[in-house]
């Protein structure tokens, strides 16, 4: 009788586990068209920043973004799937925020750095909490290598969000109050 409950939990546990595992790949393949749009937006930020050492750190991020595209390319051949990617709506969304910011401030005011920031910080928070709760799964489902990856893109992640806090309040926020 034993064998037979632990035979019917284990069915349960494999069912339970094909479901996390089919949220975790549409995770990935979420999070994989958010960094390859990403990619895309990033010049525009750079282009459109006043500060040199905001432009500085959106190329910085671009290259890591770069980076990060192809961990997660890793991470799909690791869990011996196709990478592909899935539309994000909400980093679609994220990037016409962006956007918008670049249209409504004026060119080479620090007030259009300062909406640069905030709306690369939404960014930076979507990201680390995708990355965050994926490696969380990845670790349930004992993809452990896959775990060490994402923990990777998600320290990066939060690197650039500081040094973006560490921007606005070193001097740009200032800036633009003095506008």
């Amino acid at each position: 009788m034993k064998d037979s409950n632990n035979s019917f939990w284990g069915a349960i546990a494999g069912q339970e586990s094909e479901k996390l595992q089919e949220l975790f790949v549409d995770g990935l393949k979420d999070i994989y068209w958010a960094e390859k749009h990403l990619v895309k937006a990033l010049p525009k930020m750079a282009k459109a920043a006043t500060s040199d050492d905001l432009r500085s750190a959106f190329e910085q991020h671009l290259t890591e973004t770069e980076g990060h595209v192809s961990k997660l390319e890793k991470v799909f051949d690791l869990i011996d799937h196709k990478a592909q990617a899935k539309h994000c709506p909400a980093m679609e969304g994220l990037i016409k925020e962006g956007e918008e910011v670049i249209e409504s401030t004026d060119k080479g005011t620090f007030v259009r750095d300062c909406g640069l920031i905030m709306a690369a910080q939404k960014v930076e928070h979507y990201e680390i909490g995708s990355y965050g709760s994926l490696r969380s799964v990845a670790r349930i489902l004992g993809y452990h290598e896959v775990a060490e990856v994402l923990q990777t893109i998600l320290d990066e992640e939060g690197a650039a969000d500081k040094k973006l806090t560490d921007l606005a309040e070193s001097h740009i926020n200032e800036e633009a109050a003095q506008e």
